[in-house]
C-alpha cells in the first residue's frame, strides 16, 4: 500500500509567558533574555499512514491527539519535523466551525464546499446527498442562528461526509445527535471503509476504536509510546490511565504557574485556563480535586468506575449552613446532571472566620465516552435571600473513557437477558 499520510520528528512547542508584556517584548525583540517557558504539546512524533488503513490514536487530555489532527489539516503549523499528505482530506474536528450564523444552512452548505475546492457545480452535484444525510428539512432555508444544537451538527456532520474525501481525519464526531442519526453516522464510516479511503480516528470510545481501526498509535505527554494492533494499544493505554498520577505530572500540569501552592489538590488536574470565577468573598472555594477509584488525583475516569469529587471551603465571615454544588455539561454547554448538599439533604452547619469544611461526593461514572465540564458553587441563603459566595464555573474537564458506548448522556447500566426457544 502507499503512504498517504507521512509524518516524521513532529514537534509542535508553545511559548507560554507569565505575563503579556514579556511577549510583547519578545516578538519585538527587545530582550535577549529568555522569558517564556517551552511546552511540547508534541515531541518527536513518527507516523505513517497507507491507503485504506483506518487508524485510531488514542490518549489522555493533554497527550496531543488533537494537536496531531490540527497539524496534519493545516489549523496548526509545526514546531519542526516534516508533514506529507497525499490526497484531498475532509475533518470532522469542530463541527461547523466555519459556519456563518447569519447565513441560512443552504448558504453555508455551498460556503463550507467552496472553502473545501469544490466549483458550484460540484456542490450542485453533491447538495441532495448532503440535505438527505442532514434530514433537517425546511430549516435548511432558515439562518442557522435559528437552529437547535441537534440541527447544527447535524448539518454540519452531512456536509464535512459528502465532499468525498480520500482521507478522513475524524475526532469525536460520531457521537453526535439521537440514536437513528448515530446509526446513520457509523454506516457511513463503514462505506468509507469498504470503498478504502484512509480514515485517521481519535475517540474515547474505545468500543469503536477496536471494532473500526486496523492500527491504533497511543500518545502520551506528547510522545508516541505505543503503535500495534487494537486490543494489545488499548490494553497498554489502560495501565497508562492506572498510573498516570504515580510519579510524573501531565504536560499540561507541568505549565502551570510556578508560583502557585504545588501542596493543593487542584493544582495537579489539568484546569480551564478561561473558567469564570465570581462570588461576594464572604467564603471560598479554596480547593478541590476529582480522584479516581484507586484515589488518584486526575481528569480522566473510566466508565462504570468510582470516581470522587472534594471540594474544600474556606470561610472570611460567619456563614449558616452554606451549600456545596457540583455540576456536569457538556462541550456544548448542556447540563447535564448536578447535585448540591440541599439535594441530598446533608445539613453542613454553622461557621465562622478561618473554618475549613471538605465535602467529598462519591458516585459511580455513567456518562458515555467523551468529555465533560465540572462546575462548582458554594451558595446559601441570607436573611431569606440567595446568596452566591463563590462559583467556579466550567473549572476543568473529566475524561470519561469507555469500551461501550449507549444512546444518550448516560448509560441505563441495563442487565440484559434472551430466552430462545422453539414451539
Amino acid at each position: 500500500m502507499d503512504e498517504i499520510i507521512k509524518i516524521e520528528h513532529l514537534d509542535k512547542m508553545y511559548k507560554l509567558y507569565d505575563r503579556q508584556n514579556d511577549r510583547l517584548r519578545d516578538s519585538l525583540g527587545l530582550t535577549r533574555k529568555k522569558l517564556y517557558h517551552e511546552h511540547y504539546a508534541l515531541r518527536d512524533v513518527n507516523l505513517t499512514v497507507k491507503k485504506g488503513e483506518t487508524v485510531g490514536i488514542i490518549g489522555t487530555n493533554g497527550s496531543g491527539k488533537s494537536t496531531i489532527l490540527k497539524i496534519i489539516t493545516g489549523v496548526l503549523s509545526p514546531t519542526a519535523g516534516n508533514v506529507e499528505i497525499h490526497g484531498r482530506l475532509s475533518a470532522l474536528l469542530e463541527l461547523g466551525a466555519g459556519f456563518n450564523m447569519e447565513f441560512t444552512g443552504l448558504e453555508n452548505v455551498y460556503l463550507n464546499g467552496t472553502m473545501s475546492g469544490f466549483s458550484r457545480q460540484e456542490i450542485d452535484s453533491k447538495l441532495q446527498d448532503i440535505l438527505d444525510f442532514a434530514d433537517i428539512g425546511e430549516f435548511i432555508h432558515q439562518k442557522v442562528k435559528t437552529y437547535s444544537s441537534g440541527m447544527f451538527v447535524r448539518l454540519a456532520f452531512a456536509v464535512a461526509i459528502n465532499i468525498d474525501p480520500e482521507i478522513l481525519i475524524v475526532d469525536e464526531a460520531l457521537s453526535v445527535g439521537d440514536v437513528f442519526f448515530q446509526n446513520k453516522c457509523y454506516h457511513k464510516f463503514e462505506e468509507f471503509k469498504d470503498q478504502g479511503k484512509t480514515i485517521l480516528f481519535v475517540s474515547h470510545d474505545l468500543a469503536s476504536i477496536n471494532k473500526y481501526c486496523d492500527r491504533v498509535v497511543l500518545l502520551d505527554r506528547g510522545k508516541k509510546i505505543g503503535e500495534g494492533e487494537p486490543k494489545e494499544i488499548i490494553d497498554m493505554y489502560k495501565k497508562v490511565l492506572v498510573d498516570q498520577m504515580d510519579s510524573k505530572m501531565s504536560g499540561d500540569k507541568a505549565v502551570r504557574d510556578e508560583n502557585e501552592d504545588r501542596d493543593k489538590w487542584k493544582s495537579r488536574l489539568s484546569l480551564n485556563p478561561s473558567s469564570d470565577s465570581y462570588g461576594n468573598g464572604m467564603a471560598r472555594i479554596d480547593d478541590f480535586c476529582l480522584t479516581d477509584g484507586s484515589g488518584n488525583i486526575t481528569n480522566t475516569v473510566i466508565k462504570r468506575d468510582p470516581f470522587t469529587v472534594k471540594v474544600k471551603v474556606v470561610f472570611e465571615e460567619h456563614v449558616n449552613e452554606p451549600i456545596i454544588a457540583l455540576s456536569i455539561k457538556d462541550r456544548m454547554g448542556v447540563e447535564i446532571t448536578g447535585t448540591n448538599t440541599m439535594f441530598e439533604k446533608i445539613p453542613t452547619g454553622d461557621f465562622e472566620k478561618g473554618d475549613v469544611l471538605t465535602v467529598t461526593f462519591t458516585q459511580n461514572m455513567f456518562l458515555q465516552g467523551g468529555e465533560y465540564l465540572v462546575s462548582l458553587g458554594l451558595v446559601g441563603y441570607r436573611e431569606g435571600d440567595f446568596t452566591v459566595y463563590h462559583r467556579l464555573y466550567d473549572i476543568f474537564s473529566i475524561q470519561v473513557v469507555s469500551s461501550k458506548d449507549t444512546v444518550g448522556y448516560y448509560d441505563m447500566d441495563s442487565k440484559v437477558s434472551i430466552e430462545r426457544s422453539h414451539e
